[in-house]
């Protein structure tokens, strides 16, 4: 028997781990990431633990005598994980890089054109820091709507995408998009903890919309809050600095607010599943017997949003995603006597969250 611990938000997890597709008897248990603890692995000794961004596996999470052999992440985003020490331990690990890209680029897209609609006809200067699955992608559909891109990325070469110094991107962009991991200077020659700060906000003009889906601390929530007193500027954040509590004080000064769900799309959850799904297997061949895998293919219903479709008919824009009401979701959570949304809360939307479909491109 195999058994395996998962965050019960990773989509379709028993149509994937379970007896009759791996051929060996599994023992398969969910709950929420936050509720993944060291006692409850020492509890129920798990074989293989899946996980998604709000579980941190490292030594305090898994003891040196831990049963865990595999950690999967069906996310994109590793800076939850301490692959170091789990490299030590000898305990496989995978995430699911590039997943959910064109989800992110997507819920990009669609809220520069919600708030700037003029962008559909004319071009403008999109700022996009950080050059990985995500940033790279988003560029792609900036070029197809002819928009001009200056892209920053310290760990890439130079090239037709990452062709301007971050002061650049900061001083000459009409929109900029973060796609960076959360780094601190001990981890990283080039740090993203609050790397929008006073500094950099000061460089932005002040009509220059800033958009972040990265890690909330990447932004600087007090510098960011004395800058819009100051500047009127728009701001859209799908993650924030104190996640998952998100005070009201800073809801009432964004144009846009989601709760961390710019990568949720049936496509894009579907998609890190299935790369968890298969290192898994790599990883535990000599005890699986496989017989049936399924695929995304098997899972997804036919899908009716086209990108070309929508630049053919920007006035559709609503009907492939309606932000606004995701941002409506959010702020009607707000608790009236704490005057934030609570950690449960925030973590119950995204749980509930009906999952949208990403445009095929």
């Amino acid at each position: 028997m195999l058994t395996i611990l998962a965050d019960h938000n990773i989509a379709h997890l028993s149509d994937y781990f379970n007896n009759s597709v791996l051929g060996v008897s599994i023992n398969l248990m969910s709950m929420a990431g936050r509720d993944i603890t060291a006692e409850v692995l020492e509890e129920y000794q798990p074989d293989a633990l899946l996980i998604r961004s709000v579980t941190s596996v490292n030594k305090a999470l898994l003891s040196d005598n831990s049963s865990v052999q595999f950690a999967g992440s069906a996310t994109i985003g590793t800076d939850h994980v301490d692959m170091d020490y789990l490299s030590k331990r000898g305990i496989a690990f995978a995430n699911a890089s590039g997943c959910s890209k064109h989800s992110v680029a997507q819920y990009v897209i669609t809220t520069i054109l919600t708030l700037r609609p003029q962008f559909w006809h004319q071009s403008m200067t999109l700022g996009i820091i950080g050059l990985g699955n995500i940033g790279s992608t988003l560029a792609d559909y900036a070029n197809d709507m002819g928009w001009q891109v200056l892209g920053y990325d310290p760990f890439l070469k130079s090239s037709r995408t990452n062709n301007a110094t971050f002061e650049q991107v900061l001083k000459q962009s009409d929109v900029i998009s973060l796609h960076v991991p959360l780094t601190t200077p001990q981890q990283s020659p080039h740090p993203t903890y609050h790397l929008i700060d006073a500094n950099a906000l000061n460089k932005m003009p002040i009509d220059t919309m800033l958009i972040n889906t990265a890690r909330g601390a990447v932004v600087n929530k007090t510098d960011l809050l004395k800058d819009i007193a100051t500047t009127d500027r728009t701001v859209v954040l799908d993650v924030f600095e104190h996640e998952p509590v998100v005070s009201e004080e800073l809801l009432n000064q964004l144009a846009i607010a989601t709760p961390h769900i710019a990568g949720y799309t049936l496509e894009g959850k579907l998609r890190g599943t299935q790369m968890v799904f298969e290192a898994f297997v790599a990883t535990f061949a000599n005890r699986l017997n496989i017989t049936n895998s399924p695929t995304i293919n098997d899972l997804l219903p036919p899908n009716p949003y086209h990108w070309q479709a929508l630049l053919s008919n920007p006035e559709k824009l609503a009907e492939f995603y309606d932000i606004m009401a995701d941002d409506a979701m959010l702020r009607r959570a707000v608790n009236d006597n704490s005057k934030r949304v609570e950690g449960t809360v925030f973590d119950e939307l995204r749980k509930a969250y009906q999952l949208r479909r990403e445009w095929v491109k």
